[in-house]
């Protein structure tokens, strides 16, 4: 697909782009929630934030957003050109240090989702971040997963990665509407336990390109298991779109975490919320250093 105009590309993305028959649930349908994200390794969720905690998130997002954008004056990326991770952005690898990414760790509407998908209350936090593209990014972000192979070995050579329950959740929280013009996420259903490799932009077929997770509502969360295909789309609106996030192990599996909440802000979290994100405290005796970074 070449466009001679940004113009141009925004019109052929109304007319096309959006996944067809994108089934949005309410937070109590948990039985087909947990269906459809097994099946395709993602799914949206309506109403998982009230409309204060998205102005709230929306307002904690905006202001990390302009600490970044004031580092890279000539919006390079850090996830390709005018587009942004907020965890990379901070020196502990996560914005877990500020209330607006905290007030995610335990939502009501969520936490019961989280514990139906991986059968357990007892999953982990990894970290809390995210992603923002900013307009004039028109360019895609080629399909990508979260998760490496190296992630996980089997001797034997039978089984992968991709051969396993969901070991890794990423709960993505849309602050404004996801539209089919500010850079919706992309996702490729059932690609969680593909075993083929991921195409280039080159090699990607159109219908993959229009496969974006929109219309969707702002204060929606998207849950994707990251083995999923995924990637961003070009944002020719005329606003930043934010999509913060918490990313979670299963209770069987995890990695080393990086400390990145303050024990007197670990302490604020509900006793579910502290148990979850106990790996990501660090020592009493050890300062927690948090300051906005920005490498290209």
């Amino acid at each position: 697909m070449r466009m001679s105009s940004v113009a141009d590309l925004r019109t052929y993305l109304v007319a096309n782009t959006g996944l067809a028959g994108l089934e949005i649930f309410d937070p109590v349908d948990v039985a087909d929630i947990v269906r459809v994200f097994r099946r395709d390794g993602f799914v949206v969720v309506r109403d998982i934030l009230t409309d204060q905690q998205v102005e709230t998130l929306r307002a904690g997002c905006d202001a990390v957003v302009d600490e970044i954008l004031a580092l890279d004056p000539k919006r390079e990326g850090n996830r390709g050109v005018r587009r942004y991770s907020f965890g990379s952005s901070s020196t502990t690898g996560s914005q877990l240090h500020r209330p607006e990414w905290q007030m995610l760790v335990d939502l009501p509407t969520l936490t019961p989702i989280i514990s139906a998908i991986f059968g357990s209350a007892d999953y982990m936090l990894r970290a809390a971040g995210g992603d923002f593209c900013v307009p004039g990014a028109n360019d895609y972000q080629a399909l990508h997963s979260d998760m490496g192979h190296g992630t996980f070995h089997d001797p034997r050579g039978q089984l992968t990665y991709r051969d396993l329950p969901c070991p890794f959740l990423c709960a993505n929280f849309l602050t404004t509407d996801a539209t089919p013009t500010n850079g919706p996420t992309r996702q490729i259903p059932g690609t969680q336990h593909s075993r083929e490799p991921i195409p280039t932009l080159e090699q990607e077929p159109e219908w993959m390109r229009l496969s974006t997770v929109c219309p969707a509502p702002a204060g929606s969360v998207q849950l994707r298991d990251v083995r999923a295909w995924h990637g961003g789309t070009p944002n020719v609106s005329d606003d930043v779109r934010s999509i913060p996030n918490i990313e979670l192990y299963a209770p069987w599996f995890h990695f080393p975490v990086t400390p990145s909440i303050s024990p007197a802000d670990y302490r604020e979290l509900s006793e579910h919320g502290q148990r979850i994100a106990r790996l990501c405290v660090p020592d009493s005796s050890e300062e927690l250093i948090a300051k906005t970074v920005f490498s290209p």
